[in-house]
This record gives structure tokens, sequence and C-alpha cells, in this order.
């Protein structure tokens, strides 16, 4: 058989394309394919030997060399207009405008999914927790399933219904027995109600009468206390059971028993019934947003809306294996080789593992992740989902986050769910380690050579500067890490950048709102330039419509960003009004964060519609607010409250009063003029005194505060172009013309 034949016959058999053979025949420019005749060939054993030691060095090259992971899609076009329609665009992974619904046949649900899990696992690890100095320990998939069933069915013998009606509170923090509750909830097709201690109390209160919610399940005796106190004032007359994870008291009973409630520790409810699983269209969770003003809103989040968003992050993640064909081709052909065939072919099946295998992450049974963001938020419930979908491990951080560094170098994650506060501290504390200049020099001339194999698509943790340099860092998050996903805020694309040297893992950023069950962009394999959130997920259209206030039109590729499709929430639970102000009739989320289309497809947040952001741990913030407190403040004018989603905490502008700042620093100590006063340094800091003071008594919380301002000796107006015709701030200008002042405030304070 001559060479040539035999590839061609090879390559249509496993269906490769003409351009991933053309790099084969590149490595082999010194043979005369077309006349070369394998088994006519006659060589001496040494020349055999030699040749075969060449064929299994080149293998052993092709097999172990860096490899740029291949990108699913062009990454200068990682999105597809709609209807060539510019400004409303789709992911380019589909075919056509058919949206995503479900990737696997059996996972329609999250029932199913954790259903595909068990089947995959069985016996398997599946939900891990630890006691201080101790391993972790698993419980397996099947005792998981075992467990939520029973509960199930001991929920329904207490008089909950089997159906998406029936609501069922959650209030507890990350552990196993928080998942098998709300398993227990989707195996006879309820829903579930997520609680949290950051809600408050006139919140909780709003939350349990609004969803009519008789039984909640708590972790401690502390927060079920919370709870019965609300019903013993008569506020939450529809509470009637309290089920607990921990021991509780028997004072604890006889108190609640007064005001007719029930308490249960969790195995009390010990029961079996057949399953009644959800239908896709079925009320899966309703998650309340804290927001900013007004109550919490209950977004409705169905199982279809979950089943398309964690199956639109696996499809993105997708990357071509070995066809199986190919495998077959490659085996029968071995059969009938001679000894010089068989060395080549080693050579090609190298090739060939380096075109299909290309650095990709798919998740895997093997694959853990640590479990440490809220459980209440939709986040980390969504990747919890995509882990049991797949039969892979999920280990709880012990409750206390200052022990979870030495959780996640106990449990060795592959997968690691992060918002971009921890990533801010893992970044200041390794540029806080490194002291001495050498040292400092070595770190950055790493971290570029390390990038420079990014922008070619190489992402690993072997090369030379992994050992020399970055070795104790990965070890510091277990050292198995191939993975990492950052959302909920901004993330400075330097600090994205040099992680993603450091770490030596995959690290993906998304973008979304619990409206649209989590994520509508997601950044793609292979893409590891930063500064956007990547582009629309398989499971969502996003378009960009004008706001003619901000000066921002679709035309320019700006706009407020608007979601559609099956991962977009039903609504507000029982608020048609601020429902129709999210969705409206064509069924666009309206998310109110201000977007821009790069050339390339990926999406770039800019703005906020609304005066409303979020700090960088993800905490909503509502500056006119904050600003109004704070013009109570007797020696204020004007003050304009500023935050960066890439900071913490809050700094100000302020105008003094000039009718009785002067005098109001006098009674302090301070005499000057009042440019001079606006100067001195403890003249600010008597005035920040006095505004936290202030909002202190208006109830504002601590990162409602600001942290340091700057005093400005001219008052904002219409004429400077500070104020509108209607004396409203304009805050893009006033942010311009402070920038440098606002930088300076950052660069210098101290939290």
């Amino acid at each position: 058989m001559h060479f040539q034949e035999w590839l061609r016959s090879l390559r249509s058999s496993a269906g490769l394309k003409g351009s991933e053979s053309e790099d084969f025949w590149s490595l082999l420019p010194s043979l005369p394919l077309s006349s070369f005749s394998l088994s006519s060939l006659s060589l001496s054993p040494s020349s055999l030997l030699g040749l075969g030691a060449l064929a299994s060095i080149t293998a052993y090259w092709l097999v172990t060399r860096p490899r740029p992971m291949r990108p699913p899609c062009d990454l200068q076009a990682q999105s597809v207009a709609v209807n060539g329609d510019p400004s409303c665009r789709r992911s380019a992974l589909l075919k056509d405008d058919s949206l995503l619904e479900f990737y696997y046949d059996d996972t329609r649900t999250a029932y199913d999914m954790f259903q595909r899990g068990l089947k995959i696992s069985g016996n398997g690890p599946c939900l891990g927790y630890r006691k201080p100095g101790q391993p972790y320990q698993w419980i397996s998939y099947t005792e998981v399933a075992e467990r939520a069933q029973v509960l199930g069915s001991g929920l329904l013998a207490k008089g909950c219904q089997p159906n998406p009606q029936q609501f069922v509170g959650i209030f507890a923090q990350n552990r196993p027995e928080w998942i098998i509750s709300e398993l227990a909830c989707y195996t006879y097709s309820m829903a579930v109600v997520p609680l949290y201690d950051t809600l408050g109390l006139e919140a909780m209160v709003h939350i349990l009468n609004l969803a009519e919610i008789s039984l909640v399940i708590c972790d401690r005796e502390e927060k079920a206390a919370a709870l019965l106190e609300n019903k013993e004032k008569g506020v939450t007359p529809k509470l009637s059971c309290l089920v607990l994870f921990n021991d509780f008291s028997e004072d604890f009973v006889e108190r609640a028993k007064t005001c007719e409630v029930e308490v249960l520790k969790l195995e009390q409810l010990m029961n079996l019934k057949d399953p009644v699983p959800p239908q896709p269209q079925d009320l899966a969770v309703v998650c309340f947003t804290s927001g900013t003003t007004g109550k919490p809103k209950g977004a409705m989040i169905t199982h279809g809306n979950i089943a398309s968003n964690t199956s639109s992050v696996i499809k993105i993640l997708e990357l071509p294996s070995l066809p199986i064909c190919l495998c077959l081709c490659i085996s029968k052909l071995l059969r009938r080789m001679l000894l010089l065939e068989l060395y080549l072919s080693l050579v090609l099946c190298s090739f060939l593992f380096l075109v299909f295998s290309q650095g990709s992450f798919v998740i895997q049974q093997e694959d853990v992740s640590i479990s440490y963001l809220p459980l209440a938020h939709m986040f980390e419930r969504m990747i919890q989902v995509s882990m049991f979908c797949h039969g892979a491990r999920v280990g709880f951080y012990q409750g206390d986050i200052s022990l979870l560094m030495d959780d996640i170098k106990t449990l060795k994650p592959t997968f690691f769910p992060v918002v971009p506060r921890l990533l801010n501290r893992i970044y200041d504390k390794i540029l806080g380690s490194v002291t001495s200049p050498l040292r400092r020099a070595l770190l950055h001339y790493a971290v570029r050579r390390k990038q420079a194999e990014l922008s070619s698509g190489v992402v690993r943790n072997n090369s030379l500067w992994d050992k020399l340099v970055f070795n104790r860092i990965q070890a510091s998050l277990g050292g198995d890490l191939r993975f990492a996903l950052t959302a909920s805020a901004p993330i400075s694309p330097a600090v994205l950048s040099f992680l993603r040297a450091t770490l030596g893992c995959l690290i993906f950023e998304g973008y979304g709102q619990t409206e649209c069950t989590a994520g509508c962009t997601f950044s793609m394999p292979g893409d590891w330039s930063a500064g956007h959130v990547g582009a629309p997920l398989p499971c969502a259209m996003v378009k960009l419509v004008d706001i003619p206030d901000m000066n921002y039109y679709a035309k320019n590729g700006e706009g407020e960003i608007c979601i559609r499709g099956p991962s977009v929430f039903r609504g507000y639970l029982r608020d048609p009004e601020r429902t129709a102000e999210a969705l409206d009739s064509d069924g666009w989320l309206h998310s109110g964060d201000v977007g821009q289309w790069l050339p390339n497809g990926t999406l770039r947040i800019i703005d906020r519609k609304k005066h409303i952001f979020k700090l960088s741990q993800g905490e909503y913030i509502a500056p006119e607010k904050i600003e109004n407190v704070y013009m109570r403040c007797v020696p204020v004018l004007q003050v304009f409250v500023h935050g960066d989603s890439l900071q913490s905490y809050l700094i100000g502008i302020v105008v003094p009063d000039p009718e009785v700042f002067v005098d109001w620093a006098k009674e302090r100590g301070f005499v000057g003029s009042y440019e001079e006063l606006c100067q001195n340094p403890d003249v600010k800091n008597a005035v920040l005194e006095d505004m936290k003071a202030v909002g202190k008594e208006a109830g504002l919380k601590s990162f409602e505060q600001v942290k340091d301002l700057h005093l400005h000796p001219e008052t904002f107006s219409v004429a400077n172009g500070l104020l509108t015709p209607t004396l409203k701030s304009r805050r893009a200008d006033i942010r311009r013309v402070f920038q440098e002042q606002i930088s300076s405030m950052y660069s210098k304070t101290a939290i």
C-alpha cells in the first residue's frame, strides 16, 4: 500500500478535514509520498530501530508539547446578527436562530440533571463536607437521591402538596443538607424559596407572607428562632412547621408550641412515596433579589430555565474528541501493518490526538467544585447543577470564610467558581508577598512570558515558569485547578490577565442576572482577551436598544442590554407591575445595564441605565438614595456619591454650604476662609465623620457609607455643565470632571 493512499483512506474513513491533515504532511517534507511504498521498503534491523526511536520521540513531542486550545468558533465572529440587525445577536455556535433549550435529551429539568449524574456515578461521591482539621467525607449520589426521596415524602406527610404551587423555604448556609432539601422538593415537583440573613427582618416577613410559606427548613436553632419570633409577633401567620438540620433544645420546642409551630429534626420526616417529577414549564425556585429600594422581588425560575442555561454552558465547553470511526479505522489498519508502518502510524496517531484534543475543558466525573458562594443566589446553583449533570463532586466549605483557603487546599478543586473581590484579594496577596526587587522583576517577567502563551491560545500549568515561580501560588488553591468562572461583578482586565497567567488554568468571565437564570453571555474557550464579558450564550438572544437621554444608540452599537430566550424568567411572584417593567410585550428582559458590541461579536458593559450599580463584592448601590441622606448634614450643600464596580467601597465629592461651613468649622476649632477649609484634610475628616453619623442614624448599611471624600469649593450648576436644566446631577460629567480626585482617593484609601 502506498503511504499517500493509506493516509487518504484513513482520512476518508474518519471524516478528517483536508486542512487538518495538511499539517501532518508538513511534518514529513523529505518523504517522496507519491511513490513511497511502506510494504516494499527494505531496511536493516538497526535502521528500523533508529526510525522507531525517532518516531517515538516525535510522537512524544507531539503529545506533550504545549497546544493552543482550539476555539469552537471563529474568535473574530463570536456572535451572529439576527435577521440582519447588528444590534441583536445570538451565539455563533448555533446553526440558526433557534435557541438551545437542552443539551442532552434526558435533561430537561433540574431533577433530570441530577438523575443523569446518578446514572453516571451511582455509588460515586456527590456531596462532601469536613470538620476542622479533618479530610473531606463524601455522601454518594445514591444516598443523596434516597435521602431526598425520603425527605420529600416526609414533606408530603406534613401537608405539602406535590405541585409547583407548593413553596418550601430553605434558610441555611451552604452544606449537603441544603442540596438534599432542594432535591427533595424537585422530586415531588415542589418549588424552593431560599432565604438568607442579609435580607433583613422586614424583607423576610414580606417573603414568607407573599409566598404563603408554611414550612421552612433551617440549619440552626438561631435561624429558626428568628423566624419563630416573627410568628410570635403575629406578622407571619402562615408559618406552621420548622425543620432543622442540627439539634435543638427542648425549650425551643416548647416555645414553638405556644404559637402553634411544630419543630422537627430532618430525620423525623421519614416516609417513602413514589416520585412526582417536574415538567420543564414547572416552577423550580423563587429567587428573591435584595435590590436597592423597596421590597425584594421574587424572580420565578422554571426547570426549563435552569436546563437551558446549564445546557448552554455545556455547549460552549464542548470540544471535538477523537471520532469513534477514526479509532476503528486505526485499529483495523494496525492489524495488517508492517513494523515501519506501525512506527509511522504512531506519529500519525499522535498528530490526530493533537488535532482532536487541544486543551479542552469538558466537565467529567472526576471533577470537583468548592461550594462557598451563597446557594440563595442562582450563580452558585447553576454551577452545582452543571456538576451534578456529569456525575461530578461538590465539596462544601466549613461555613467560616476565614477557613476557606484551608478548605480549598484540602479539597483540591478542579473547578473554582469565584467573584471578582476574591480574585482581587488573591492578586493583592501575590503582589504583596514579593518584596525584593529581584523577585518582583522575575515575577513580572514570568507573567509576561505566560501571557505571551495565552495570546497564542496556550493555557497550561507545567511550564518552566510554573515550576519556578507560580508553583506555590497554584498549590495554595489545591494544585489541581483546571477551570474558574468569575461573575456577579466586573473584574479589572489587568487582574484577569495576571491571574490567567499565574494560576495556569482556564478563567472564564460571564455576565447575567437572576432574571435570566444566571448568565446570558460567556467568554469563549480560546479567547483569553480581557475587557469584555463574552458572546451570547446559545440559550439567549441579546440586543441593544436606544437610550436617548444618555446618548446611547443601537445604530452605534451601544444601548440597554435586553435578553430573550428559554432562560428568561417567568416574572416576579405576584407582582405584575414590576414584571411589566422588566419584561416587555415581546418577551425581552430589560437589564438596566448599558452594553457595547465589540467588532468580534462580544459584549462590553459600559454603564448603567438607572443610577444603580454593584460594588466588587456584589452589593447593589442606589447612590441617589445615599445622597439624599447625606444632604441632611449641616455643612453639606451638594454631594455626589461614586462607586466603581472594581472597588469594594464608596467615595464622595462634597460641596460645602458657603453660608454655614465657615462657622461650622470654627465651632470645631478650624479657622480659615471657605477655600482654605476645603483644602484642610482635618476639616475633610470632620465632615466625613458628620456624614457617617447622619448615615448611620438614617439606617445606611456599612457598604453604603462613603469611606473618603473630596471637598470642592465650587457648586454644581447648569452653567458649569454639572446639573441638568431640571437641576439633576449630570453623573457622567461629574465623574469626568473629578476623575483625578476619584482616582487619587481610591489609590490611597485603605479599607
